[in-house]
């Protein structure tokens, strides 16, 4: 026997690596040094900084990929992978530098899994940062025929003086929402218990969702915030804090980026909760309690700004073409969030 007759092709895996030699070659940006194909992806710090600090994150995408599989579409996931690693490393100021992939599978399928890493760059590009490199591993037995998983892994840099931590947090700062573009890549698990107990195809197009079939509306790739948001900072717009808001949604991630002794009140009503909420809550029958622990309801990322910055913070991402409202205020408290419609 060899290694083909217990189901692992190093030749198809060589070509694969052929395959997208191209896609991630084209994420490529100073500071990389060195191509595809070495034992460890390098990476030259660029200079100007003189307190540089490195940020770096990790995540996957979740059973989202459930979804991949069952509409054959594999193309928006690795956006995914990506958005959910640089998302969170933006909110320590920092500009991501380079990304790392983890594609896992239980036999290589070239073309499937070429329209995943095609995501990952694209997520890449619309980030700012390299691919560096990446490990594909092919784990028959481990792995159902068509099955794979994913994990990303991304370094940023932020000057030490620039960083957020919650230190700059003060009472009275506004909380400043971006909208997600849809469920993001959490709470899957609930969403396909939903379309299962209520036996639903993911071909079906509720009225709801505005003529979108459900497998359209839940492979909408998680948004990425990085340009916009690090092109305000550099405009000179003061941020005190950054918060992504991903599994646990509001009540979870909205307080993470508070200082000591303060908490934050939401305002009920101040942002508009999109269709694909309201047809999650009405389809499993779910309690607003459930659906703001589960979802982001429709805000992707906050920032918490300074009162007399708020109307200059909107205009800003306004005239980027990204939409932005104040939602919540910053309170004397112990972390918790306070408000919530439920």
């Amino acid at each position: 026997m060899d290694y083909r007759d217990a189901g692992v092709d190093v030749e198809a895996g060589r070509a694969f690596v052929d395959q997208i030699r191209n896609l991630v070659e084209s994420t490529f940006r100073p500071g990389v040094i060195g191509g595809l194909g070495g034992f460890g992806g390098c990476f030259q710090l660029p200079g100007g900084f003189k307190e540089p600090v490195l940020v770096s994150g990790t995540d996957g995408v979740g059973t989202k990929l459930k979804i991949a599989s069952a509409v054959n579409r594999h193309d928006t996931v690795g956006i995914d992978l990506v958005a959910m690693c640089v998302n969170d490393v933006l909110t320590s100021g920092a500009e991501p530098l380079f990304f790392l992939d983890y594609v896992a599978t239980g036999k290589l399928e070239k073309e499937q899994l070429t329209q995943v890493v095609a995501g990952i760059a694209s997520g890449c590009k619309l980030a700012g940062c390299a691919l560096l490199g990446g490990e594909t591993a092919e784990m028959p037995g481990f792995y159902s025929l068509g099955e794979y998983d994913l994990a990303g892994f991304c370094v940023g840099i932020v000057e030490k003086s620039q960083m957020l931590d919650g230190s700059k947090v003060q009472v009275g700062d506004v909380a400043i929402a971006l909208p997600s573009s849809g469920v993001h890549s959490n709470g899957f698990s609930l969403v396909r218990k939903i379309i299962t107990e209520c036996n639903l195809s993911w071909s079906d197009r509720p009225k709801l969702l505005n003529g979108q079939s459900l497998g359209e509306t839940f492979l909408t790739p998680t948004h990425i915030y990085v340009k916009p948001v690090l092109a305000a900072r550099q405009a000179g717009l003061e941020i005190h804090g950054m918060a992504h808001i991903t599994g646990g949604g509001l009540p979870e991630n909205l307080p993470r980026c508070l200082g000591k002794n303060q908490a934050i009140k939401i305002n009920p009503g101040s942002w508009t909760i999109p269709p694909v909420f309201q047809w999650l809550a009405d389809a499993g029958s779910v309690s607003p309690e459930a659906m703001y622990n589960t979802f982001n309801m429709g805000i992707g990322f906050v920032l918490l700004v300074p009162p007399n910055h708020v109307e200059q913070t909107i205009n800003y991402f306004q005239s980027q073409d990204v939409p932005a409202n104040a939602i919540a205020q910053v309170i004397a408290g112990s972390g918790e969030l306070l408000e919530l419609p439920y």
